[in-house]
């Protein structure tokens, strides 16, 4: 039941403004022989603004029009009719309105401006925490490298991997930061071209170390055909689902990955195991920034899952996450809209 009710949440506000609204329609029926018109009309501007502080234009007005008929109908002499004889009274509903529009102007303002400074906070965490770690791996690997002659080739060459996975990781962030700000602006173009899903999902393998690649994950490609789509946003698609998997999944555990033809449509699926997350958290997983509760020690900006959504929406795909089999599966469907005619 309370799944039901949960969408209606952010409405709350209108429903907190109509019952005040209720309460001052009824105080003001009771005693409008003793209370000025004028004050009768301060006191129901009093939901206008309830709602006007939540920048919501629409239901400003819509609380405006409702305040300005119950005044006009039971307190605006000849009371119980619309008729308006005053033209004074007529310029109090105008400012009701004016009234209305001016704060809710003011607080989408400092709504944008909270939004900037929040983004500002994360922008400023990635870049103080999730780039200063394989920074870290890079500088204290370079440095047991060029002070100590006695390393051995092994320990050499692993030290090298780790340098060349840190280097990787930062590759991959800050592209990651430069495409959600491309694709947060809306002004992209796809370049759409012929895309082969295998050769997509080897590219995307490449991003990671062999060990990684060759031990964890388990890769079934269905023969799709070729895709019309951006092969450089899909391959980023694909990276960023994995590198999600990987950071996320159990220890020692496999990653199901699948690319499956499902004639009107290609579904993308990942599998990886990992500790129970609720269905309420697994809504937000796609949103800008948002990580799950106690993973503070796995590194990450929370944009990859939010980038893959965006570019899902640009194919005119849909994308979703599930809970199942101790673990979390992350669904993809592209619809084909375009066939390559093969001779």
């Amino acid at each position: 039941m309370m799944n039901q009710l949960f969408p209606y949440k952010k409405y709350n506000y209108i429903l907190k403004a109509l019952g005040i609204l209720l309460i001052i329609t009824i105080i003001s029926h009771m005693f409008r022989n003793s209370l000025d018109i004028i004050n009768i009309a301060l006191i129901h501007i009093i939901p206008v603004i309830v709602v006007a502080i939540h920048g919501k234009g629409k239901a400003t007005f819509f609380m405006t029009i409702l305040c300005v008929v119950l005044l006009n109908f039971l307190y605006i002499p000849p009371i119980y009719s619309f008729s308006v004889h005053n033209e004074l009274y007529i310029w109090s509903f105008l400012i009701f309105g004016i009234v209305g529009w001016i704060i809710t102007f003011q607080a989408k303002s400092i709504s944008t401006q909270m939004k900037q400074n929040e983004l500002r906070e994360s922008l400023l965490h990635i870049i103080s925490h999730d780039l200063r770690t394989p920074l870290s791996t890079i500088h204290g690997s370079i440095n047991l490298i060029l002070s100590n002659n006695e390393l051995n080739e092994t320990n050499k060459n692993s030290l090298l991997e780790d340098i060349n996975y840190a280097s990787i990781r930062m590759e991959r962030l800050i592209t990651n930061i430069l495409d959600s700000t491309r694709l947060s602006s809306g002004n992209i173009n796809l370049k759409l071209q012929w895309c082969d899903f295998e050769d997509i999902v080897g590219v995307a393998l490449d991003e990671f170390s062999q060990k990684q690649s060759d031990e964890k994950v388990i890769v079934n490609i269905e023969e799709t055909g070729l895709f019309w789509g951006d092969n450089t946003l899909l391959t980023q698609l694909v990276v960023n689902l994995l590198d999600n998997a990987f950071k996320y999944s159990s220890t020692n555990a496999k990653i199901d990955f699948e690319v499956l033809d499902c004639n009107n449509y290609i579904k993308i699926q990942v599998f990886n195991e990992t500790e129970f997350i609720d269905e309420e958290k697994l809504k937000n997983i796609f949103d800008k920034f948002y990580r799950v509760e106690d993973t503070n020690d796995i590194s990450g900006s929370g944009i990859g899952l939010a980038i893959c959504k965006s570019i899902v929406k640009l194919h005119s795909g849909e994308i979703k996450a599930i809970s199942q089999n101790n673990g979390i599966l992350i669904e993809i469907n592209l619809p084909v809209l375009k066939r390559a005619k093969l001779i």
